[in-house]
């Protein structure tokens, strides 16, 4: 029986991923239900495509063989899903835009709200996450991102930078005072869990800090910005969000923290249909450099 598309599709999440897990992740399912369709589709073809190995899955020579074509399928797939997608001129449908958790959360509702109260007929699904979505494989139609987007076939536009600083709330200042220099190990730091960016961020700045300098320890930011507003500790946030915050102090102001460029991304043949063009547009003129 001659593989499904889903089937490939599959394949190559298992082969890019290199374990169940991964490839969960990547396509919304589950372990159980992708190792039943794994057995599936190594029935179909007749050969075993992978074999385990401690840390996950690798592919077997007649998975190697397979894969290059796999992938062709891939870009073929994709690039006629985006000539279809740029024929459609109709306002009505639905628009598909990621960006960050916090983004998402704190600053997107008020823009959105205002766009759907002009465009009824367009509908959003709205990706809240941290993690990269990829464009091209139309996981996203357009993207808020907090770093230069890379593709040839991207189209972005830069638009505001968020400032950011560290900010403790005033029930913990009053605990436990106000850090400085040379009181800062003796803090509760907010940081992240399996991320290293801000373990990084602290090192480039000259404090050489490790994973155990972050008492409470959390990879989504929007989970540790509730947290320093429950007076946890102190965390590095924008200096936007914080300003809404009343019971919110600055500390440490001296420490350079460089600021987050945000990019506006889309897919170059999207970017000509109606309604891509118009979220384009309306985030544009929302998050334009003040």
């Amino acid at each position: 029986m001659e593989p499904s598309w889903d089937q490939w599709q599959l394949f190559l999440a298992l082969a890019e991923g290199g374990s169940t897990a991964a490839a969960a992740r990547r396509l919304g399912q589950t372990q159980p239900t992708l190792s039943r369709q794994l057995a599936a589709l190594e029935a179909a073809v007749g050969v075993a495509l992978f074999e385990r190995h401690a840390r996950g899955l690798r592919l077997t020579a007649r998975g190697e063989v397979l894969l290059p074509a796999a992938r062709q399928m891939r870009d073929a797939a994709q690039g006629l899903s985006l000539v279809l997608a740029a024929q459609d001129e109709a306002l009505a449908g639905t628009v598909r835009l990621t960006a960050s958790e916090v983004i998402s959360a704190h600053f997107l509702p008020p823009v959105l709200a205002a766009f759907q109260a002009r465009h009824p007929e367009v509908q959003i699904e709205l990706v809240a996450t941290d993690s990269v979505q990829d464009l091209v494989a139309r996981n996203a139609d357009i993207a808020l991102r907090m770093a230069r987007p890379e593709g040839g076939t991207l189209i972005a536009r830069r638009l505001r930078d968020w400032p950011l600083g560290l900010f403790a709330h005033r029930d913990y200042l009053a605990r436990r005072g106000r850090p400085t220099r040379e009181t800062m190990a003796g803090h509760v730091w907010l940081g992240q869990d399996r991320g290293t960016q801000l373990m990084d961020g602290f090192r480039a700045a000259g404090f050489a800090v490790d994973a155990g300098f972050f008492a409470w320890r959390c990879d989504q930011p929007l989970v540790n910005w509730e947290a320093c507003r429950a007076g946890a500790g102190i965390c590095v946030g924008m200096e936007a969000l914080a300003a809404r915050d009343p019971g919110l102090e600055r500390v440490l102001a001296e420490v350079a923290i460089p600021p987050l460029p945000m990019w506006l991304t889309a897919h170059r043949e999207l970017r000509d249909t109606q309604r891509l063009r118009r979220v384009f547009d309306a985030l544009a003129a929302a998050f334009a450099p003040p």
